[in-house]
């Protein structure tokens, strides 16, 4: 690795297991600053949106620290009282035995009376760590990118939030999982998680002057690239299909920097606009489920943080 190089940063999504996600930045990010690189962009998408928003928040603000927000971040969306920790376990487990293919009645989150309560807190969750009002500010010419996805239901079509236009509602729409939660209203338009476009955004990164397209890419992956073996189960068939496509958007980006790199070497683009960049993978590569995307219990919560701190410490160590 170059010294003095252009980092971005690009989070995947992935329910709770973006707990992990939140444990690598706060390695990461005071990494960056402190090896001497600049920090160009931080992207994500569902709970990679919130890890990256949080990352971005901190890394920017006079009064906390990247590690702080991401901590108070999911010590606030963790299950931590009786009756929270009870839905969070019914919940769990229901998806587990649905998984398995034991039939339960499917209901819509519009007609579900505990979705809007669930994504109220979301939005009370993410205000309490983050002052949204600040961040037009905090958005200046000299500051990283910050890159939300979702996608627009009704068009059909990728919406990508940025900078100072980020709001809550555009984090809560990339989270927005369209079996859990009702579609987020922005500008008249409604809008469903991000995992269905790009997961994470990786081509707005580059919408940058020159000086600023990354040297470095840090992918946070959480879903596992290969598997041993062809699924067989119910179980298994469900968890690498949630898998796969995930992987699919997140690959289909990471083409576009590849092509990239190729026009670069063979001299198709000029030098002085594009660069190469190197793409780094920090995988989670738990065996986990799908399920327990959707656990928030601190234990568990607490174990993905800090495997996330290992894991990019490791990485750090081998640059």
């Amino acid at each position: 690795m170059s010294d003095e190089a252009n980092v971005a940063i690009a989070c995947q999504g992935g329910g709770s297991h973006t707990a992990f996600t939140a444990g690598v930045l706060s390695e990461l990010l005071p990494a960056v600053d402190e090896r001497g690189d600049r920090l160009v962009g931080l992207s994500g998408t569902s709970g990679g949106a919130f890890a990256a928003l949080a990352g971005w928040y901190g890394h920017l603000a006079d009064d906390t620290t990247a590690p702080a927000v991401l901590s108070d971040l999911w010590t606030e969306l963790s299950a931590s009282g009786p009756a929270d920790r009870a839905g969070n376990d019914t919940l769990v487990w229901t998806t587990r035995l649905e998984n398995m293919g034991v039939p339960f009645p499917e209901i819509s989150p519009h007609q579900h009376p505990f979705t809007g309560w669930g994504q109220n807190r979301l939005r009370r969750t993410l205000e309490s760590v983050v002052d949204f009002d600040a961040l037009p500010g905090l958005a200046t010419a000299a500051a990283p990118e910050l890159v939300v996805g979702t996608v627009d239901i009704e068009a059909g079509t990728f919406e990508t939030f940025t900078n100072g236009d980020v709001t809550a509602e555009a984090v809560l729409a990339s989270a927005a999982v369209p079996a859990l939660f009702p579609a987020v209203e922005i500008d008249g338009d409604e809008h469903w998680d991000g995992l269905f476009s790009q997961n994470p955004p990786i081509r707005d990164l580059y919408h940058v002057p020159p000086e600023r397209k990354p040297d470095e890419l840090w992918v946070v992956q959480i879903n596992p690239q290969t598997r041993e073996g062809e699924p067989t189960s119910m179980r298994e068939i469900a968890d690498r299909r949630n898998e796969l496509a995930g992987n699919l958007s997140l690959n289909q980006e990471l083409h576009t920097v590849e092509q990239i790199n190729e026009f670069v070497a063979e001299g198709y683009l000029p030098d002085d606009e594009f660069r190469h960049t190197e793409v780094r993978r920090i995988g989670f590569d738990g065996d986990l489920g799908y399920a327990s995307k959707l656990d928030r219990s601190p234990e568990f919560v607490d174990d993905l943080i800090e495997t996330g701190r290992e894991r990019a410490t490791d990485f750090l160590d081998g640059l």
